[in-house]
């Protein structure tokens, strides 16, 4: 086993998963949006102080997840997203790296959040929703909840994602939540669920030798099949239900630009193994609503 600073470096580095990272950023972004829309200031600085406090807070949960899930990943074949990062299994590297990287990347998020809103950059609104979003991500994959082990990890993350993440967004912007926000960000928490329907399906033999029951492991391909088109029709049916009360038409319009990539997914769903077609439209779905409620603030550039 190669436990050389550079090795634990490197593995601490893949754990952390970049790339989610980065859509984690776009939902924040998203909520913030729809803040400003409805009326909020652009403060750079109070929007640069959420996401410093947000980052080492996602970046925990990934942490944890890659720890609770070790055994998982030694045993599955992973594809870009599915899996967990492959850091531990190709290192060897104990499983406790992953746990203390939690515990320390979780530490720094929270005397962010408490500096930062002391100084007056985040308002108690949001430091609130980091927290309950940092424990809700946690008991995602560690006991005593360990939702994803108990087949309420799908709907767990979908309120996470598509919920809870947009309205911390909100707060940082606008100092408060609001529930127009969470009824807009609806087809996003839709499509969130949709998107872990995917991700699951390539883990699900590895998942059930470990005693890990997600809805890949419950349900056959058939019935997975029929909930991956139910969630994709609830999406397109709550953004026209919410288009001209809640979301504004050219939110509505730049949403369906993930139809193609849900045909795709819809097509392929546990007959392939790669999440891929489902990955690409929730993220798609993040970035063409972020860049439409920003239009409807105003906001050509972000200056």
């Amino acid at each position: 086993m190669d436990r050389a600073p550079s090795t634990i470096a490197w593995a601490v580095l893949v754990m952390s998963r970049p790339i989610h990272l980065l859509i984690v950023a776009v939902v924040y972004v998203l909520g913030a949006g729809i803040a400003f829309a409805h009326g909020a200031v652009f403060d750079r600085l109070s929007l640069a102080a959420g996401l410093a406090a947000l980052v080492p807070v996602a970046v925990s949960i990934h942490y944890a997840n890659e720890y609770a899930d070790h055994e998982t990943d030694a045993l599955t074949t992973r594809t870009r997203f599915s899996g967990g990062s492959g850091a531990l299994p190709e290192t060897e590297l104990s499983p406790t790296v992953a746990l203390y990287a939690a515990c320390a990347s979780l530490a720094v998020g929270a005397v962010a959040a408490g500096y930062f809103y002391v100084r007056g950059w985040l308002p108690l609104h949001s430091v609130a929703i980091l927290a309950l979003g940092a424990l809700l991500g946690w008991s995602y994959s560690l006991p005593p909840l360990a939702f994803a082990w108990r087949g309420l990890g799908e709907l767990e993350h979908a309120l996470l994602g598509g919920i809870l993440l947009p309205q911390y967004g909100v707060a940082v912007a606008s100092g408060t939540y609001s529930r127009a926000a969470a009824l807009a960000t609806a087809p996003l928490c839709l499509l969130v669920f949709v998107n872990l329907l995917a991700l699951m399906w390539p883990d699900r033999e590895a998942d059930a030798e470990v005693g890990k029951h997600t809805l890949a492991t419950r349900l056959s391909a058939t019935w997975l099949r029929r909930l991956y088109l139910v969630f994709v029709l609830a999406t397109f049916g709550s953004l026209a239900a919410l288009t001209g009360s809640v979301l504004p038409r050219p939110v509505a319009l730049a949403s369906y630009a993930i139809v193609p990539l849900l045909a795709w997914g819809a097509s392929t769903y546990t007959k392939t193994e790669n999440p891929l077609p489902t990955v690409l439209a929730m993220g798609v779905l993040a970035v063409a609503q972020s860049a439409a409620w920003f239009h409807v603030a105003g906001f050509y550039l972000i200056y």
